[in-house]
C-alpha cells in the first residue's frame, strides 16, 4: 500500500505530512513559514507564488525514498482567500486573505443590493461577512481595475494549489461555501448574490466547476517533477482547512465538536443536513465529505497570546508558567482580543481592549492569561449560539497550535465544562487532507469504506493530553466569562461605529 500526503497551506506556514496507512504512522513531516503583508486599511495579503515555493521546500525535505511511495495527496487551504487568475493561469495580484478586513464596506453593499443580511441568509444560508471572498471582488474592481478586467477565474487558495498540481481549475463544496455565493442548502451558486457583487458582469463565468468530494485528478507531470513525486500520483479535491481539520479530528459524524486553536479559532460540528441560523450566528458551511459543517470562527486566537508574549519579551513556550502563576479570571483583568477585527462576535472594525487594570493585575502573566482567556471566551460566545439552537455535545476534540499547551487544554475544559481530547497527530488539517486522499483513492479502487470508517481507523486520541473540567475552577471561569460579556456589550457600540 502506498503512502498518502496532506498539504496544509495556512496563514503562517505551509505544512506537509506523509502518512503510511498500513502502519498508521506519519512517516515524514515538514513545514515552511510564510510572510503576511499587512496594511493599515485592514488589508492582509500573501503572494500565491510563496505558497508554491513553500510547498516545494517542504517536499524537498522529505526523503526521496518516501516521496517515491506517495500515490495520492490532497490540499488543505486557508479559507476565503481570493486568487485572481487570468486566462493563461497567471496570478494577477496578491491574494487577499480570510483575515483581510479592508472590504467591510463592500460586504454591506452586496447585502444591501439583495435586501440586507436577512435576505442574504435566505438566499445562501450565510451573510457576507468581513473576510469572505465575495467582498474582495468589488474591492479589486475599485483598487486593482487592471487585474479585475483581466480576471478569468476566481480561485481560493486551496483551489490555486490544486491548479498548480493538476493544471485544472476546480473547487469543492466545503471551501466554496465560504465564498458567500454558494447556497449551502442546494450546493448551487446564488445568481442573485453574484449579480449583487457585480451587476455589470456575469461572475458565474469566472467560477470553476465544483468537483465531487471523492473526485481524483492526475498530477501534472511538471508539478510531479518539481516536487520529486511519481508521475502517477493522484490529487484528491481537498478542501478548506476547517473542512480538512474536521476529517483529521474525526468530526465527520453528528455529535462531535471540534475546536481549533490556531491564528484564528474555530468551532465546528458535522451535520447530515444544512444547519442555517436566521441571524447568521454561525457559518452554515458545507463539509468536504458530502454533509454540512456549521462553524464558528474567531479571527483572533493564538495571535493574541503571541502578541502579548512578543510585547513582554518572552516565548509562548513559557506561557503555561504564566497561567499557573495567576488565578482564573486574571484578578479581574479582561481582554477583548480583537487585534484583527473580529467575526465572532461580528465586529470587523473591532480593536483589542484591555479592561479592569489595577495595581495587582498589571503584570505580564496577568495580561497573557487575559489574552488566552479572551480568545477562549470568544469561542464560548459562538458555542452558546450552537447550544441555543439545540445542538448538544459530549466532548471537545482540540487541534491547532494552542492544543500544545496543557494550560490551554485545561482552560477549555473548565470554560466549556466538557472533557477535552487531543488527536495524537497534531496537524489535523494536513492529516485530514491525507485521509481524504486515502478515502478517494479507495473509492476509485472500488473499496466501500466511508469517511467515518477511515477516521475511525486512522484518527487516534492521545490520552496523555486529555483534560477534564476542574470543579473548583469552573465557577470562577463562569463568572469571568460573564464579566467578558459585560465589557463586550459596553464596547461593541463604539466598535461598530
Amino acid at each position: 500500500m502506498g503512502f498518502v500526503a496532506g498539504i496544509d497551506a495556512g496563514t503562517q506556514s505551509v505544512k506537509v505530512v506523509v502518512y503510511d496507512p498500513a502502519t498508521r504512522v506519519v512517516v515524514a513531516a515538514a513545514s515552511e513559514p510564510l510572510e503576511l503583508i499587512g496594511r493599515d486599511d485592514g488589508s492582509r495579503e500573501q503572494h500565491p507564488a510563496d505558497w508554491v515555493a513553500a510547498m516545494q521546500a517542504c517536499f524537498a525535505r522529505v526523503a526521496p525514498a518516501v516521496r517515491a511511495r506517495i500515490d495520492a495527496l490532497a490540499v488543505s487551504g486557508q479559507q476565503h482567500g481570493f486568487v485572481p487568475v487570468d486566462a493563461s493561469g497567471q496570478v494577477l495580484a496578491p491574494a487577499k486573505l480570510w483575515c483581510d478586513t479592508s472590504t467591510t464596506a463592500e460586504c454591506g453593499q452586496i447585502m444591501d443590493a439583495v435586501g440586507g443580511p436577512t435576505a442574504t441568509i435566505a438566499l445562501a444560508g450565510n451573510p457576507i461577512l468581513a473576510g469572505y471572498t465575495a467582498s474582495k471582488l468589488p474591492w479589486t474592481r475599485t483598487h486593482r481595475p487592471d487585474a479585475y478586467a483581466r480576471l478569468a477565474t476566481i480561485l481560493l487558495p486551496h483551489d490555486y494549489l490544486n491548479f498548480v498540481l493538476t493544471g485544472q481549475r476546480f473547487c469543492e463544496w466545503g471551501d466554496a461555501s465560504g465564498t458567500g455565493w454558494l447556497d449551502v442548502r442546494t450546493r448551487t451558486w446564488s445568481k442573485e448574490l453574484l449579480r449583487a457583487t457585480d451587476a455589470d458582469r456575469d461572475l458565474a463565468d469566472c467560477l470553476p466547476p465544483i468537483a465531487a468530494p471523492d473526485a481524483l485528478f492526475d498530477i501534472d507531470p511538471a508539478a510531479a517533477s518539481q516536487l520529486g513525486l511519481p508521475a502517477t500520483v493522484k490529487v484528491a479535491v481537498g478542501g478548506g482547512d476547517n473542512m480538512m481539520a474536521a476529517i483529521g479530528t474525526g468530526c465527520v459524524k453528528e455529535g462531535r465538536l471540534a475546536m481549533s486553536l490556531g491564528t484564528s479559532g474555530t468551532l465546528f460540528a458535522y451535520s447530515d443536513t444544512p444547519v442555517v441560523d436566521a441571524e447568521g450566528a454561525w457559518a452554515a458551511f458545507c463539509s468536504s465529505t458530502g454533509g454540512w459543517l456549521p462553524l464558528v470562527c474567531t479571527m483572533n486566537c493564538t495571535v493574541a497570546t503571541e502578541q502579548v508574549a512578543k510585547a513582554f519579551g518572552f516565548s509562548t513556550r513559557d506561557g503555561d508558567a504564566h497561567l499557573q502563576a495567576t488565578p482564573p479570571g486574571a484578578d479581574g483583568l479582561v481582554m477583548l482580543p480583537f487585534l484583527n477585527g473580529e467575526r465572532t462576535p461580528d465586529l470587523p472594525r473591532g480593536k483589542g481592549v484591555l479592561a479592569g487594570l489595577d495595581t495587582t493585575n498589571m503584570t505580564p502573566a496577568h495580561v497573557y492569561r487575559a489574552a488566552m482567556e479572551g480568545a477562549t471566551y470568544s469561542l464560548k460566545y459562538g458555542y452558546d449560539a450552537f447550544v441555543r439552537a439545540g445542538m448538544r455535545f459530549e466532548r471537545i476534540v482540540l487541534t491547532g497550535g494552542g492544543s500544545n499547551s496543557a494550560a490551554w487544554r485545561q482552560l477549555v475544559a473548565d470554560v466549556f465544562g466538557l472533557p477535552v481530547d487531543v488527536p495524537a497527530q497534531a496537524e489535523g488539517a494536513a492529516l485530514g487532507a491525507a485521509l481524504q486522499a486515502l478515502w478517494a483513492r479507495g473509492r476509485a479502487r472500488g473499496e466501500g469504506a466511508s469517511v467515518a470508517d477511515i477516521t475511525r481507523q486512522h484518527v487516534a486520541i492521545d490520552p496523555a493530553l486529555s483534560a477534564t473540567p476542574d470543579a473548583a475552577r469552573v465557577p470562577a471561569y463562569a463568572a469571568a466569562y460573564q464579566r467578558f460579556l459585560q465589557y463586550l456589550d459596553a464596547v461593541s457600540p463604539l466598535q461598530r461605529g
